[in-house]
């Protein structure tokens, strides 16, 4: 039997510390959870906001949008869609944009979410159950080395081609995988050696997730619109769980936060940064002790210059 589902908000006080700043006009500002998830984020913000002071969640999980009707507040809305939508609010509109890449707790141990190889349950994976192609679908039809490709890619699994093939071969031999323990057994049949701790099936499971919402394409746009949404001064805040969205969040802030200089006109005054490296965030041994869901994650903190987007 399931335990009772229970969230508990990565970096809760670092996080809206970081996005707020110390400026005395913040509490009056437009700000963005890109994440709401189970609006632990969003309602600390909103407790350290004045009654002029705004704030604009999305969010694809359709639980999640369940959990946010709760919050009866003018400054709140909430919008069901994935953060890379933010590109459609006006430039220079917000004052701060957070954003948590992490799984909620609900999610994951939710048998019928499918996002877990611990409880037997669909093989789904979707963030937003009401559109898309489910895991066990792209798998009942995908070749050998598009799931290759993708093991190997997000889930960084040096096993991936054996993986995929296994999945064809039971796909041929007993048809398509259907559930979490369908898929968990076969990979552990595959993968022989693992680190200590770790399930041989955590890689795959990691991999299909992040193909399946196309998370980090969605990460790559959001980050991207967060230049032009941000109003100069404004705070971009993001909380990674795994290297290959924290090297994606590394790398942007680091692209946009020095000078570029054209070496065909070195002559030429350089391309100003668009945003400034604050700080780099873990969790506290404290925290990680009392959530060890945590102890993956990493925050980086970036404040948007005046340069054009």
């Amino acid at each position: 039997m399931n335990q009772p589902l229970q969230h508990i908000t990565v970096l809760l006080n670092e996080a809206v510390d970081a996005l707020l700043g110390d400026h005395p006009s913040a509490v009056d500002g437009t700000y963005i959870d890109g994440t709401f998830g189970r609006g632990g984020h969003s309602r600390l913000i909103l407790s350290r906001l004045s009654p002029q002071g705004q704030l604009i969640a999305f969010d694809k999980d359709p639980l999640a949008i369940a959990e946010a009707g709760r919050i009866q507040d003018a400054r709140f809305s909430i919008r069901h869609e994935g953060f890379r939508h933010m590109g459609e609010l006006p430039d220079a509109s917000a004052d701060g944009i957070l954003m948590d890449l992490g799984v909620s707790s609900p999610q994951i141990d939710q048998a019928d979410r499918g996002f877990s190889f611990r409880f037997d349950g669909p093989l789904d994976m979707r963030m937003d159950t009401t559109r898309g192609q489910s895991v066990a679908e792209w798998l009942a039809d995908a070749e050998v080395q598009q799931i290759t490709d993708v093991i190997r890619d997000y889930g960084e699994e040096r096993f991936a081609y054996p993986i995929a093939k296994a999945i064809v071969a039971h796909r041929e031999a007993h048809g398509p995988l259907q559930t979490t323990t369908e898929l968990a057994d076969l990979v552990a049949r595959v993968v022989k050696t693992r680190e200590a701790g770790q399930n041989p099936a955590t890689r795959t499971f990691q991999a299909l997730r992040i193909f399946i919402n196309a998370e980090l394409v969605e990460l790559e746009e959001a980050l991207q619109a967060s230049l032009r949404v941000l109003k100069p001064g404004g705070r971009l805040a993001v909380i990674s769980f795994h290297s290959l969205e924290d090297r994606i969040v590394k790398q942007f802030i680091a692209e946009h936060s020095k000078e570029v200089y054209d070496r065909r006109m070195p002559l030429a005054a350089p391309k100003p940064m668009r945003l400034k490296a604050l700080e780099r965030i873990k969790p506290s041994k404290a925290e990680v002790d009392a959530n060890p869901r945590s102890r993956s994650a990493v925050m980086r903190v970036a404040e948007r210059t005046g340069v054009p987007a």
